[in-house]
């Protein structure tokens, strides 16, 4: 038994155990209290080297756990937190349980259903060994878990378009009767623009954090836990609920109005780009700290609040986001998993270059992306998508070690939300499940939606030839070397037909600036 451990131990009938994903303080477990059941929140090294982790992400975890345990005991319930110190010696989540359940005599355990496979393999495997187990929801998502298969069919594409109409009928948001409001289902087309200069002043400044996480960081240090990424004794993401409420107001208040406009946009000309008209809720929400309902609630409220000046295009744009994509995703990891962590379609092997982990790189889009990633455990959608995302689709990076940097890198990544995107989403490896095309750009898109590449060492205007934009010749060569896979799709024949229209001689120079290209993908 872990020294750590308190030796004297009293009774609990019941023991729960709560991750760290699941700090859900409306949970109906909380609703009641008794001295006969014992709520566990441990800090474990399973969890943080599985893969490895930005510091910040696995610092804000621990900081919103420990918090969280602090509001339960507050509200009087009986509540064990446990740090590193005290679960190093457990090699496995099993084993402490274990050693929790015969040293307390619990005759129950009971625990939340976790939303990633290998938790919730190991936790069924565990309560097959045990007399009394129960297993219940998280009452966090919008659309039950039971619901998912009766939805989602397994190897089969589904579109998010359907999925997110059927959930504005079902839950009455944003609708007049049985109509959208405002006559229209998506603003998509409104929500595409990038930002002017003179638009760049007008970034609200994001709000950010003081939190002391210093213990936290000495006590990953003394456990060896390795970690990457900048850190500071402070972290500036939301750790309670209080401060995850604020950070919803704020954005309802300074950055909701232009969220749709500029969602997708990118800069490098601001000391806020990182943040730019985001929400940057996603930790909050993807810890349970906040219930996805009452963001859309209190966005909509904000939107309709009198003379909000925040347009229909913006809070649809917002409302898609988390009633659509986050739930279609959710559905889409557990109705194909585990098989859908082996998926690799277009057999990419390449290894992920060195500038995924430090940003030295000429690429400046890249750059821009990944430092901002190292800095602050974050990136947009379109940066993640666009950028990094489109750049291991072309030079066919290995998704396993895509994947694991995805999940490593951000804050808000957890395999049932990273796993569709990235596999899925980013690197086509699915066979579609999720798209019907891959997402693979030129550098024109990027040049489009960032000014990245006015300040780039490479040419953007060009294919091949001294310092052409890799992303351009890239395209083009990830188009042929997967021309019988894509060549039949209605979705991509304009680009295979732009291709035949030029010359043999530029084709030929572009697909050679590539294979140079891939084969210095190091030096790029």
């Amino acid at each position: 038994m872990n020294n750590c451990l308190p030796t004297q131990k009293p009774h609990y009938q019941t023991l729960r155990l709560i991750l760290g994903d699941q700090l859900n303080a409306g949970h109906s477990w909380f609703k009641t209290k008794s001295d006969n059941t014992l709520y566990v929140i441990a800090e474990l090294k399973q969890e943080t080297n599985y893969v490895k982790h930005h510091t910040q992400k696995v610092v804000a975890f621990f900081a919103a756990m420990e918090q969280f345990a602090q509001a339960l005991r507050k509200a009087g319930h009986h509540v064990l937190y446990l740090t590193l110190d005290d679960t190093h010696a457990f090699d496995s989540l099993e084993s402490l349980l274990h050693d929790l359940m015969t040293g307390f005599k619990c005759e129950q355990f009971e625990y939340q259903r976790p939303d990633e496979y290998r938790v919730i393999k190991q936790l069924r495997e565990f309560g097959l060994q045990l007399a009394q187990c129960s297993e219940v929801d998280t009452e966090h998502f919008m659309l039950p878990f039971e619901e998912i298969e009766l939805i989602f069919e397994p190897k089969k594409h589904h579109t998010m378009e359907f999925f997110y109409r059927m959930m504005r009928k079902r839950f009455k948001i944003l609708m007049q009767g049985n109509k959208p409001l405002g006559d229209k289902w998506n603003f998509d087309g409104e929500n595409r623009s990038a930002l002017k200069q003179h638009e760049l002043s007008e970034i609200p400044e994001p709000l950010c954090f003081s939190n002391n996480v210093s213990s936290i960081v000495e006590r990953l240090t003394r456990h060896k836990v390795a970690t990457f990424g900048e850190c500071t004794n402070t972290i500036i993401w939301p750790v309670t609920r209080l401060q995850a409420i604020e950070l919803l107001n704020y954005f309802c208040q300074h950055q909701l109005v232009r969220f749709g406009q500029f969602q997708d946009a990118m800069t490098c000309q601001s000391q806020f780009a990182w943040s730019l008209f985001h929400s940057r809720l996603s930790f909050a929400l993807n810890a349970k700290i906040l219930h996805p309902s009452i963001v859309i609630q209190s966005a909509i409220q904000a939107f309709e609040a009198p003379n909000s000046g925040i347009s229909l295009a913006q809070i649809e744009g917002f409302v898609r986001q988390i009633l659509g994509w986050r739930e279609f995703i959710r559905g889409i990891y557990w109705r194909n998993m585990p098989e859908y962590e082996t998926y690799n379609t277009l057999n990419a092997t390449r290894a992920l270059p060195h500038y995924f982990w430090n940003g030295q790189t000429n690429m400046r889009c890249v750059s821009e992306v990944v430092k901002q990633s190292l800095k602050n455990a974050y990136a947009h959608h379109i940066q993640r998508l666009m950028v990094t995302g489109n750049f291991a689709l072309l030079t066919g990076l290995n998704p396993n070690e895509v994947d694991k940097w995805y999940l490593g890198i951000y804050i808000d990544a957890l395999q049932w939300v990273e796993l569709p995107n990235t596999r899925g989403m980013s690197l086509h490896a699915d066979n579609g499940i999720i798209a019907t095309k891959p997402y693979a750009g030129g550098g024109n898109y990027i040049n489009k939606m960032s000014d990245y590449c006015k300040h780039c060492h490479y040419n953007v205007k060009t294919k091949h030839g001294d310092k052409a934009c890799p992303f351009n010749s890239l395209f083009w060569d990830f188009l042929i070397r997967h021309q019988t896979t894509f060549e039949t799709n209605p979705r991509m024949a304009m680009m295979y037909r732009t291709w035949q229209k030029q010359s043999s001689e530029e084709q030929h120079k572009t697909l050679q600036q590539a294979q140079f290209y891939l084969s210095n993908i190091e030096q790029l």
